[in-house]
């Protein structure tokens, strides 16, 4: 006979899973920590499991209770987005909620979203940027692109974009300005435009090129790709930069790169959703254009570069 297990119990598990502490789960779901961990000793023994290690007035998760905890958290939060979609009002849409680093919200998504509607026309598209991860398990955003993401949290899945394709840039203007920029070492004479939080920086060009000096502790330093991309478009010195952010600048005009090269390659961003809802006709539908798009990119930066060191 199958076991019945509790409800109120697993509810209380699931919060302290989530949140690692019973008296935060109790603070959560209105309840007093001693009832938290009475119901989830009542889990324990229907289960026949320890799920935590109680130690002291802090609380661990065993192996066991980790990998039910998985699969619990992404049920609820199942449950929280079929709630959530049930009761959406309007006629056929329904709202699809996207946490993006910031550079990638501006530079990137946020000039293709009529595209994505002009495809589904049904979906609202809700873009959150920040540079924080989310806890996916709130149910408050369906998917979130994180930039250098590592491992996928318990009970997610993720899915790595393409190779970032790493190059200096930097305006027609600077380039073909007093001090030319026509092969590596003319970098040394130009104002250096440092994007701080990405994966690779101008020390690593610098690696690659030995024979070009360059002040490393000098020039322009901005948290954000879009912020050194438009600092570099506007003639402020040059940028190192993703070929996938500066793709507007590039094709309008505004920035160019200055002399052939291969560019550096780096993971950069990933696709992260909840295992339990990773199908849901949304989120699908949205992973399969952003990766179309992101397959298409790639495809022209291959082809912008090689024109490029052809015509050299």
């Amino acid at each position: 006979m199958r076991k019945r297990i509790s409800i109120k119990a697993l509810q209380a598990f699931e919060a302290a899973a989530r949140l690692g502490s019973f008296a935060t789960a109790a603070e959560d779901l209105g309840l007093t920590p001693s009832a938290i961990s009475h119901q989830v000793k009542i889990l324990e023994e229907q289960l026949g499991l320890r799920l935590f290690h109680r130690v002291h007035r802090s609380v661990a998760l065993t192996d066991d209770g980790r990998a039910y905890a998985a699969e619990i958290i992404a049920a609820f939060a199942r449950i929280d987005t079929a709630t959530r979609n049930v009761t959406t009002t309007g006629s056929g849409t329904t709202t699809l909620t996207v946490r993006s680093m910031p550079s990638f919200a501006a530079q990137w998504l946020m000039p293709r979203l009529g595209r994505v509607k002009e495809i589904h026309p049904a979906i609202d598209i809700r873009l959150r940027a920040s540079v924080s991860p989310i806890d996916l398990t709130t149910g408050a955003v369906d998917v979130d692109i994180r930039y250098n993401p590592g491992p996928p949290p318990a009970g997610c899945v993720l899915e790595l974009f393409p190779d970032d394709v790493i190059v200096p840039m930097c305006s027609p203007a600077l380039a073909n300005g007093l001090n030319p920029i026509r092969k590596p070492s003319d970098i040394s004479r130009h104002i250096l435009i440092h994007s701080e939080i990405n994966i690779v920086g101008w020390r690593d060009w610098a690696n690659r090129h030995r024979g070009v000096e360059l002040d490393m502790e000098r020039g322009l330093r901005f948290d954000r790709s879009f912020m050194a991309i438009n600092a570099a478009a506007n003639g402020m010195g040059v940028c190192l930069d993703s070929l996938l952010l500066a793709r507007q600048e590039l094709l309008s005009g505004r920035l160019i790169i200055p002399f052939p090269t291969r560019g550096l390659r780096a993971q950069g961003h990933g696709f992260v959703t909840l295992k339990s809802t990773a199908n849901l006709p949304k989120i699908r539908l949205f992973r399969e254009w952003l990766f179309s798009e992101l397959e298409a990119g790639r495809q022209w930066e291959d082809e912008f570069l090689s024109s490029l060191n052809k015509s050299a």
